[in-house]
């Protein structure tokens, strides 16, 4: 018998089911709570993932418009990390700046609301959005390897493990995968973020992509543009970790502890909201694990010949740390945000959409729970 609908204050009203499920237990001390069946799991999963259903392939051969792992399906997701990144980042460009300026300048820059206000006189509301151009351009460039090489070592490294072994390791496997896609998508960034940050932090420098990308070439070569980038991997690396494996395994509890009834039978915007709540508590965690070396980003890219350990040295503890409330708002919007465009990416182009991950038979067999 399907479940009546429920309200989202229902829906919700069990969160604190989450603070006693940590989602990155290690496999031996997970088995035996995920062993026992759950009534309320979806059995069915688009072939090719860690959890399979042969018996339901016509099905999704009908639901879906392209197969799981096809050409297709990377190119889509790709395009939806494109919009996720770049419509997200560019949105959120005045709150960006104020933090940059922060974390640069902070005897000028002493609070978000002081900064705002300083910007302001400043440069005007125009000065708000100084550096938009490269950030669509670079973050668009870093969602599609993001996203899209995100689902490409997920199934690798899922075929490389083997079906028992990508449900025992998941969280492992969401870890490795997004590292491996943030190391590219670093590298696609890596240029319009150093002009972004040149843009933002130095007043006088320049005001368009146009004007400082050419002037930064001039004075200092290709090494302008990826000098940055190894406290770019420093930064986004965990950050894109903690993004994904939380996201994951966020879903995954808030479905088992949290929504009354399974996936398969919530419609697809109360599937969207549950993808928003996870994102942003992603989100929040993202901003912490990353911000130290947000810092060194900024400050690097505005100085001439400073390295990142001189820069980390300079800063110390406390000023690291800087600007870390306004990135937690903007990191946990963003994160949210991008989450949800994505998935809605998904649902508008009828991608598969793996449920949450249930117990393989063959291991349930092996640890003696079906018969």
């Amino acid at each position: 018998m399907t479940a009546a609908p429920s309200s989202p204050r229902k829906m919700f009203s069990s969160v604190a089911h989450l603070a006693r499920a940590n989602p990155f237990n290690a496999p031996h001390l997970q088995l035996v709570h995920d062993g026992l069946s759950d009534p309320r799991s979806s059995p069915a999963g688009p072939p090719g993932l860690p959890r399979r259903s042969r018996n339901l392939a016509a099905a999704a051969v009908e639901e879906y418009s392209c197969e799981y792992g096809s050409m297709k399906f990377y190119a889509l997701c790709g395009f939806g990390g494109v919009l996720s990144c770049g419509l997200t980042h560019t949105a959120v460009v005045p709150l960006d700046l104020v933090k940059c300026r922060m974390q640069v300048d902070p005897q000028k820059y002493k609070g978000i609301f002081n900064g705002f206000s300083i910007t302001l006189k400043e440069d005007g509301f125009r000065g708000l959005a100084k550096g938009w151009a490269p950030t669509f351009i670079g973050y668009s460039l870093q969602g599609l390897c993001k996203f899209g090489f995100y689902e490409v070592f997920k199934v690798l490294y899922s075929n490389i493990l083997g079906e028992e072994n990508a449900y025992l390791w998941r969280t492992s496997l969401y870890l490795a995968a997004s590292a491996s896609a943030e190391f590219f998508a670093d590298i696609a960034l890596a240029p319009m973020e150093a002009t972004k940050v040149r843009i933002q932090t130095q007043p006088g420098y320049a005001n368009t992509l146009r004007d400082a990308a050419p002037k930064m070439y001039k004075e200092e070569g290709l090494k302008a543009f990826y000098k940055g980038v190894a406290p770019l991997w420093m930064r986004q690396i965990p950050y894109t970790m903690m993004k994904f494996a939380c996201f994951e395994r966020t879903v995954e509890a808030l479905y088992k502890f949290v929504v009354p009834k399974p996936r398969s039978e919530c419609s697809k915007p109360e599937q969207l909201v549950v993808t928003f709540v996870a994102g942003y508590i992603a989100g929040v965690f993202c901003a912490i694990v990353s911000h130290p070396a947000d810092s060194v980003v900024s400050v690097l890219n505005k100085e001439k010949g400073s390295s990142a350990s001189q820069v980390l040295k300079r800063l110390g503890f406390k000023g690291v740390w800087k600007g870390l409330f306004a990135r937690i708002i903007m990191i946990g919007t963003l994160t949210a945000l991008q989450w949800f465009i994505y998935d809605s990416v998904k649902v508008y182009f009828r991608l598969p959409r793996p449920p949450p991950p249930e117990m393989p038979e063959s291991l349930k067999k092996k640890l003696g729970l079906t018969q």
